[in-house]
């Protein structure tokens, strides 16, 4: 009765016992019969919060059925897409605490048990050190923001991992609605397929929000995997002057060259210890001399207020691949193709209506994009699978 609700969006309880007690179709596909008796909307509730989560059924549902669909050939494994998108929280905005005044003494319920207990979850309470601006005492879990460019309201974040041929999800994953909570979902999700499935694509597409630094040496160094994902890059300068891609680095002597033609080096004095190959903050510093900036006939559009241009580059060799994987053929075709998962976000709020959640803390909202993850999968399987052909007498 859950998927049948998740599956044709009833997100009412009490409407969804309704329907099946009415529908022949979901009678059938529930095992009910036409005399069976329809339970009762307070047992979801005790299902829910019981036996179901105890015994982790809803991830495991979904793994059954992302095996179906590896096994009838919806799945490539090459290229992947991940993504995240904004869901509201059950709370209302209206009736929240400044953050650092924390939650009331008096406050008590199982979505701020749950809280508490993710507190030290990378993927929620120690997914950033900066206090949000509110909490909602409803669900403390939940995440002020205003990502949306409007009212801000609280919400969590939907993480999908979806393979490129079908739009096949394989993998969901639920986090708080902060970035590196994104990326640590992003790092879950694909070494868990890789554990449950036997899945390493070779590529993966993404937005710029997991062009950082980590996320790219992370997926080149560790494991394996083409970025097919644009790096983030916030050396534009605001006063007009010349930003670091006016400047030239040459891989080979390591070094930038200005637009006036000189170089611009880490180290210009030797000493008597070696330098580390990656700096302790792992940040690069190319530095000018000043004679050169002094006598340069640029000096007014390149370093107007410094004595020397300096040039800062953060893993500039770790970035280095995903720059040149941007400049091929199957950068842009991975860069369409992502656009899949958009649409699987859209059929999500609009078609299945999960706009907005019904159930509160990390470990409710885990169960409701899993069960959503797992309806949009097995509608993707009635679409693309054909039913077995009926032999007439």
């Amino acid at each position: 009765m859950l998927l049948v609700g998740y599956c044709f969006g009833i997100r009412a309880e009490r409407r969804l016992c309704d329907e099946v007690h009415l529908n022949l179709a979901y009678r059938w596909f529930c095992r009910l019969g036409l005399d069976g008796n329809v339970p009762d909307h307070s047992t979801f509730s005790k299902n829910r919060h019981g036996r179901f989560r105890q015994s982790d059924l809803l991830r495991q549902l979904f793994e059954a059925v992302v095996r179906r669909c590896i096994s009838e050939g919806l799945v490539g494994g090459e290229g992947f897409a991940v993504d995240a998108s904004l869901i509201k929280a059950d709370a209302n905005r209206q009736r929240c605490v400044p953050g650092t005044q924390g939650l009331p003494p008096e406050a008590a319920s199982r979505a701020i048990d749950e809280y508490l207990a993710a507190l030290d979850d990378a993927a929620f309470g120690a997914a950033t050190p900066v206090t949000p601006k509110f909490i909602s005492p409803a669900d403390p879990g939940s995440r002020w923001t205003s990502a949306n460019k409007g009212l801000a309201f609280f919400a969590y974040c939907t993480n999908y991992l979806m393979d490129l041929d079908h739009a096949v999800i394989v993998d969901v994953e639920a986090s708080t609605a902060v970035r590196p909570a994104e990326l640590t979902a992003a790092w879950t999700m694909i070494e868990r397929v890789r554990e449950q499935h036997d899945l390493s694509p070779q590529r993966l597409s993404a937005d710029s929000a997991y062009g950082s630094a980590e996320m790219l040496d992370w997926l080149v160094n560790d494991q394996d995997i083409e970025p097919h994902i644009p790096v983030i890059d916030k050396s534009e300068r605001v006063d007009r002057a010349f930003s670091r891609r006016d400047f030239t680095y040459d891989a080979k002597a390591d070094l930038y060259r200005c637009p006036g033609g000189k170089e611009l080096k880490q180290h210009r004095r030797a000493f008597r210890i070696d330098h580390p190959d990656v700096p302790p903050d792992d940040t690069y510093r190319y530095r000018a001399s000043k004679a050169d900036c002094d006598a340069c006939s640029l000096r007014s559009r390149c370093c107007p207020k410094t004595p020397a241009r300096k040039v800062t580059a953060r893993s500039t060799k770790r970035a280095d691949r995903a720059r040149e994987i941007a400049t091929t053929d199957a950068y842009i075709v991975s860069r369409r193709e992502r656009k899949k998962v958009e649409m699987l976000f859209a059929h999500l709020k609009r078609i299945l209506k999960l706009d907005r959640l019904r159930l509160r803390g990390p470990r409710g909202t885990r169960d409701e994009f899993l069960l959503a993850a797992t309806a949009q999968n097995l509608r993707k399987l009635a679409k693309l699978i054909p039913p077995p052909a009926i032999a007439i007498a």
